[in-house]
């Protein structure tokens, strides 16, 4: 990890205060900013900032969102072109409140990015869409060249940590990801409580729906209304990990205590 600093950095950051651009590396104080912006990546978040579900190791408002912006993807796929991006990566909330799981606005945001910005490379980090078929595939047909769905814990933390979600239900996502052709992520946090062998076992998991990339990454409570963490991971136990899992035969594994759904994004690209 670096410190903020160098001239694509500083260049960037000057553009996001001109034009009051929102991205996820600012408002969520993302500790890898200056590589990333330095590199040409940043992450942004669509479909507001409340979310429907209330998972415990999440910093993100719980509540009743506002309507849906359909101007947003024009304002974000012009964003983009403002910061002169050369990868870019899209996250939301989740939005049980909409029959499509907001799936239509994604795909919007997909096609506009893609208009607005041809040489971009991109990244979603979608969230389950309930498991609905249709609407994980309207995301697909955008063809986006990373597709990613965090798992975040093992299958034994699962229902306590993530509000609404089910593992098996997220690996199935991920597997419809797979079976498209498109590179899939995932990632898991640590020091939630799980043991060395559980994180073995998600990984054997993930790679059974033949999930290409893997991020690892310390678990850091939001705030004293979070879950708690529960361990903080030696970093040599990080590096372990990364080498298992190439070793497993994962294409990219990004794993250190810093490491978020984003860092190093733009090198997953035809994983």
């Amino acid at each position: 990890m670096q410190m903020p600093g160098g001239i694509n950095y500083s260049r960037i950051k000057n553009l996001v205060s001109r034009h009051n651009l929102t991205t996820i590396c600012m408002s969520g104080n993302c500790p890898n900013i200056g590589e990333c912006w330095g590199k040409g990546t940043a992450t942004f978040m669509i479909l507001g900032n409340i979310c429907t579900r209330n998972c415990k190791f999440c910093g993100v408002e719980t509540g009743k969102p506002d309507p849906v912006d359909w101007i947003e993807p024009e304002k974000i796929a012009r964003s983009i072109q403002i910061m002169g991006l050369k990868h870019c990566v899209i996250t939301s909330v989740d939005r049980d409140d909409l029959e499509d799981g907001g799936s239509e606005l994604w795909a919007r945001t997909i096609r506009e990015i893609k208009k607005f910005n041809p040489g971009t490379t991109m990244e979603v980090l979608i969230p389950d869409f309930r498991g609905k078929e249709e609407d994980i595939q309207r995301v697909i047909d955008e063809k986006p060249e990373v597709i990613s769905h965090n798992i975040e814990t093992v299958e034994r933390l699962t229902r306590v940590i993530r509000s609404g979600a089910d593992y098996h239900r997220s690996l199935k996502v991920i597997r419809t990801i797979s079976d498209s052709g498109i590179t899939s992520k995932s990632g898991i946090m640590l020091g939630l409580g799980e043991t060395f062998d559980e994180v073995i076992g998600a990984m054997d998991d993930l790679l059974e729906v033949n999930c290409h990339v893997l991020t690892i990454g310390q678990y850091l409570q939001p705030s004293q209304e979070n879950w708690p963490v529960r361990e903080y991971i030696d970093p040599d136990q990080f590096m372990h990990l990364k080498a298992i899992g190439l070793e497993k035969g994962f294409r990219f594994v990004e794993s250190s205590p810093l490491v978020r759904s984003s860092y190093c994004a733009e090198k997953h690209v035809g994983a």
